[in-house]
This record gives structure tokens, sequence and C-alpha cells, in this order.
């Protein structure tokens, strides 16, 4: 018997999954969480063999239950689950500790069969979402530029963005000019709209 974690903050996705693996003869569902930091205390209380965990919750992402799991309980694969995953994210999953990266839009028995493959050591990427990591477009932006347009994306002043950052409000202008320029973005929002588009923030 396969024993299973399912983290996500939405409720009704969280139980609809749990309901759908309980029709498995083989796999269990042990626990739930509705965040990341639940998820990993979960985790390490009931020792599943794999933990399905959404991509975007609070407290903790997916990925950083991945990466926090990679550590404290290597025995467990951690499959990602996503609304809207894009190549970055399966890229930083993966370097997280991910063992699957799975669209919520993916056939029933797909969850399954994925769970049954990390269990036996494989690894499993959507073919869809590996396809389009292949001919993605770099991210142009430094960690740096990333940082200032990540927090610029809340209309955040630049004041506020600058003691957050602990720059000068003049570098902050640069690099969130740089960022524009590099993207070929008109503005400020539009920079920040084609980075989170192609999932760099």
């Amino acid at each position: 018997m396969i024993r299973v974690l399912l983290a996500d903050d939405e409720e009704l996705i969280r139980t609809a999954v749990a309901a759908l693996l309980g029709l498995e003869p083989d796999l269990e569902v042990v626990a739930q969480a509705p965040d990341g930091r639940a998820a990993v205390d979960a985790a390490l209380a009931h020792r599943p063999d794999v933990v399905v965990a959404d991509l975007e919750m609070p407290r903790l992402s997916g990925m950083e239950v991945a990466a926090e799991l990679a550590t404290a309980l290597p025995s467990c694969a951690v499959v990602i689950l996503t609304g809207h995953g894009r190549p970055p994210h399966l890229q930083r999953a993966l370097t997280a500790g991910a063992k699957g990266f799975l669209p919520k839009g993916s056939p029933g028995g797909t969850l399954a069969d994925v769970i049954r493959r990390v269990h036996g050591g494989e690894r499993y990427v959507d073919p869809a979402l590996a396809a389009d990591a292949l001919t993605a477009p770099a991210n142009p932006l430094t960690p740096r530029e990333l940082e200032v347009l990540r927090l610029a994306g809340y209309d955040t002043p630049v004041a506020v963005i600058a003691r957050r950052t602990h720059l000068s409000p003049g570098t902050v202008r640069n690099y969130v000019a740089a960022a524009v320029a590099k993207l070929g973005a008109s503005s400020r929002a539009e920079a920040v709209r084609i980075a989170d588009e192609n999932g760099w923030l």
C-alpha cells in the first residue's frame, strides 16, 4: 500500500483528489493539509511515501515543501500539482527535489499512475510542459532585477522597495528601468505582467 499525503489550500480540490485516489486499491490517503507548513508537519508525523502538493499554497509553496522534505524526509517523494505550470516553475520544482510535476487538468487516472511511478523511484514530468521547457525563452533578468520587479508588482512605492532591498531609490529605479528595457515593455506594470506570464516571478 502506497501512503499518500495531499496538500492543497482549496478544500474542494483536496477532498475530490482524496476521493479519486481512494478508489485505487493500492493507494491510501493518510493525511491532508491546507497549506505548505501544515504539509511538512503532517509528513513528519505520518511519514507518507508520497506527498502530492499544490504549487501555490499559503505559508510554504509546493516547491518549498519539496525542498524541506528532501532534507527532512528523503524517503518521501513529492509530486507538484499546478493549475498553471510554466517551464520555470517546472525547472525550479525539480531543482527543489520534486519527483513529479503534473497539471491539474490531467486525466483522472494520471495522478495515481504518477504516484506509483515516483514511489518506484522514477521521475514524471507532464510531456507538454517538458516540451515547453525545451523551447522556453531564457530569463533575461538578474536575480536583483527580479527581486525589485517582484516587489514592484504590488504597486509598491520606490521608497518602500528601496527600504526592503537595502538599495537607494535611484538604484531601484535603475533596476526597474533595466527590467523594462530587457523585457521590451512600455511600463513597469507591463514588465511585471511579462515576467509573471513567463513564470519568472
